[in-house]
């Protein structure tokens, strides 16, 4: 089991961000104050020994800083852009203790000459430096393990304890990612039969097998998934599994009622969950992505104004009616809005229109709507909404009301989706959700992208937008 050698492969990985540190620092002497070793006439140059001391002490504060920051947390479940975050907020802050132990220490009886003659162009570039090469080796770390997982090699063995649609999520998202590296080898359930299989794996007995089957087997960890109607024993489960000393984790199987990522308080001892966190329902973060908007429209009018002026001529001489288009659109807090597009259409009937959404192949289509919608140039008009407030650059994509009736009604949570302002492109988007595919499935990537708003996912979705396009546009 994996245990048995984590001491060993968190000690490898301890030495490896050790050896970084120092290829960084080293490197960055060489390339700033290199030229002055051995040369003691140039004045304030110190010995080259002085400055490699310091690794002495340099290194075990980066070491305990990446501790800090959870950067030896399994990259199992530390995602790449969580890493570089904390790979940055490590070493900020040992910028920040070593640039004040430098003018702290200036009139200390011994050490003051040499940390008043101490480089701060050094520690700068060492700052830079160090997070650039941490981030390439953390990757490669990451990439190696990716592939030897996928072979089979540095597995987890765990036990599912109960069968919902918990534990059906976890073993389907864990086949999706064989990177992951878990091995799932049973699931103990009251309500299913021993020996039989579910979603490929073996149901090993029920709950009161649980005792005996974690005395004969030496499992990495345990995965408690049991059902709604199963949650009386959750108390005596959980006990059962730290007796046994394995790392027990939960997961929930309220999961659509609790998003994925909740927001908690803590009243006095008393775990109180929120049941849907909006970052941009705190009005800092919404005053800065609305800037970005204002800031993002005006920029994009100006550079794609050309591309605009063409589409407007080439749809005037081959079809006849407007150039722009307009349709009632849903958006934030359910308010009702006019969404602008350039026409791609043939001229419609209000009928026409309301009856149905675009599909593949759609006859109602010009030759030139069908140009512009394959680069989403049709869009671009609704820069003018996002000046006006009504959307914004990134977001859910706002649907007609006679379709949000309807969805309200069928789909658990979609309304969920007016909390913020639409938008021009979203996640969904580009991940393929865009026209005649599953609302569910789109709604599932929009609630994402609200519960786990940042400006960085912004920019990834415009970047992903501007380089990609939308995925399944017609």
């Amino acid at each position: 089991m994996i245990k048995n050698n984590q001491s060993i492969l968190n000690f490898i990985h301890v030495l490896l961000d050790a050896l970084v540190i120092a290829a960084a620092y080293s490197l960055s002497f060489y390339i700033i104050i290199g030229y002055r070793m051995g040369d003691a006439g140039t004045p304030g140059a110190l010995p080259a020994e002085i400055y490699f001391r310091a690794l002495y002490v340099i290194i075990p504060l980066y070491l305990i800083l990446y501790g800090v920051f959870r950067l030896y947390t399994p990259k199992r479940i530390q995602s790449r852009r969580r890493e570089f975050a904390n790979i940055c907020k490590a070493n900020i802050t040992g910028l920040m203790v070593i640039t004040f132990v430098l003018y702290a220490g200036r009139n200390l009886q011994n050490a003051g000459p040499y940390l008043r003659n101490f480089s701060t162009r050094m520690i700068v570039a060492f700052f830079g430096l160090n997070i650039i090469i941490e981030t390439i080796f953390r990757n490669i770390l990451r990439m190696t393990l990716y592939k030897a997982r996928s072979k089979g090699f540095n597995q987890k063995h765990l036990l599912l304890i109960g069968y919902s649609e918990a534990a059906l999520g976890f073993i389907k998202r864990n086949k999706e990612n064989p990177e992951w590296g878990y091995k799932i080898h049973g699931i103990l359930s009251d309500s299913l039969e021993k020996g039989s299989t579910q979603a490929g794996v073996e149901v090993l007995g029920d709950l009161s097998d649980l005792r005996n089957i974690l005395e004969q087997n030496d499992f990495d960890e345990i995965i408690v998934t049991l059902p709604l109607e199963k949650y009386m024993y959750l108390e005596p489960v959980v006990n059962i599994c730290e007796k046994s000393g394995v790392h027990t984790m939960f997961i929930p199987d309220y999961h659509n009622i609790i998003p994925t990522t909740p927001y908690t308080e803590d009243l006095e001892g008393l775990p109180v969950v929120h049941i849907r966190h909006v970052p941009l329902t705190n009005p800092l973060n919404a005053a800065l992505k609305r800037l970005i908007d204002i800031i993002g429209a005006l920029f994009a009018i100006v550079i794609f104004s050309p591309i605009m002026l063409v589409t407007v001529i080439l749809i005037k001489l081959t079809s006849k009616g407007p150039v722009i288009f307009h349709q009632e659109r849903v958006g934030l807090h359910n308010k009702p809005f006019k969404m602008y597009k350039f026409r791609s259409m043939y001229v419609q009937t209000p009928e026409e229109e309301a009856a149905r959404w675009t599909v593949k192949g759609d006859p109602r289509v010009t030759p030139v709507g069908r140009f512009i919608r394959r680069f989403n140039i049709d869009e671009m008009p609704q820069f003018v909404n996002v000046l006006k407030g009504d959307m914004s650059l990134v977001g859910p994509r706002p649907e007609r009301p006679q379709f949000v009736e309807k969805f309200k009604e069928e789909i658990p949570r979609y309304m969920i989706k007016h909390q913020v302002r639409p938008g021009i492109t979203g996640w969904a988007q580009v991940n393929g959700l865009r026209g005649d595919t599953s609302i569910r499935r789109r709604i599932e990537f929009d609630l994402y992208y609200i519960e786990n708003w940042t400006l960085g996912l912004d920019i990834k979705i415009l970047f992903q937008t501007l380089f990609k396009g939308f995925k399944n546009a017609y």
